[in-house]
């Protein structure tokens, strides 16, 4: 590992089990766990880090001095990324999906505070960038710089979500991840033993097309996944009342703070499909709180 990216780990924090402990969970004898994986530090949290890690290392070790990549205006990728960017001495161009904002939302302000210059694209010019899935694929890119797809999606990623799953040192039977591009889940079928289930819960309506990019992301043929479509609140960054209120009250239970994009979304499915009896009695949850709560900062001010 690069000497930069060993001494800013050196600042993380441990990724610790919580236990979820519900009424609910009681009632249908499940147990319920959350990997903490929002603790590890206060920007750079949860898969993105996990993410970003290896592929930052390779991009130091190749002479990048430039990260390009993309996201949209509350985007927990590019925030991570800024921010490690400039921890670590490397320059960042983000595409910013749509037109300028008359004002800057908190996670674009974080952005230009650390140095990111921001590239504002139409929305078709956004969804042709995502036909560029390896480093060197961007049209037009210069020497040193290095592209970044959206989410972080380059096998590299696949080895940061190993380690995670490595951490964990209690048996379990079910680990669940919110899916925003299907990095993530990619990276955990990838180091889990076939013995475990893991489910993804799609952020976005009209996911499907995620299992196509997951499997393509795997080095082999795998079937204990599968990503469950149904609980995206009308799409990506949308929310309902009742979504909300379920974030509000978990919060208010445990003192773990959600948003309502991704985290949010899963932990309401898990409690759903638990009382609906989806899963067997005696079994052991874990459930991956992906950190991010970029989202989640406008609603809070």
């Amino acid at each position: 590992m690069h000497p930069k990216l060993i001494k800013l780990e050196e600042n993380f924090k441990p990724s610790i089990l919580t236990k979820i402990d519900e009424p609910l969970c009681t009632q249908f004898n499940i147990e319920l766990w959350m990997k903490r994986d929002d603790q590890l530090h206060p920007v750079i949290s949860g898969n993105k880090w996990r993410k970003l890690k290896f592929i930052l290392d390779h991009a130091l070790y190749t002479g990048s001095d430039t990260i390009i990549s993309m996201g949209g205006v509350y985007s927990n990728h590019l925030h991570a990324l800024a921010y490690t960017c400039k921890a670590i001495g490397l320059k960042n161009i983000a595409y910013i999906r749509g037109d300028a904002p008359t004002l800057l939302t908190p996670t674009l302000a974080d952005l230009t505070a650390w140095g990111t210059e921001l590239r504002y694209i139409s929305r078709t010019e956004y969804r042709q960038l995502r036909q560029y899935k390896s480093y060197l694929d961007l049209p037009g890119l210069k020497p040193q710089q290095y592209w970044l797809p959206e989410g972080g999606a380059l096998p590299l990623a696949l080895s940061g979500l190993a380690e995670l799953v490595e951490e964990i040192e209690i048996s379990y039977d079910y680990l669940c991840v919110p899916c925003g591009t299907g990095t993530t889940l990619a990276g955990l079928i990838s180091a889990t033993p076939d013995h475990i289930s893991l489910l993804g819960f799609a952020a976005l309506k009209n996911a499907s097309f995620l299992n196509t990019d997951v499997s393509a992301l795997l080095a082999q043929n795998k079937s204990n996944w599968q990503i469950n479509l149904d609980y995206h609140f009308g799409g990506f960054a949308s929310s309902t009342p009742e979504l909300l209120s379920f974030i509000k009250a978990f919060e208010t239970k445990t003192n773990i703070q959600l948003e309502p994009v991704y985290t949010g979304k899963m932990m309401y499915a898990l409690y759903d499909l638990i009382s609906k009896g989806h899963f067997n009695a005696g079994q052991r949850i874990i459930a991956l709180h992906t950190g991010g709560l970029q989202g989640d900062r406008q609603r809070r001010l």
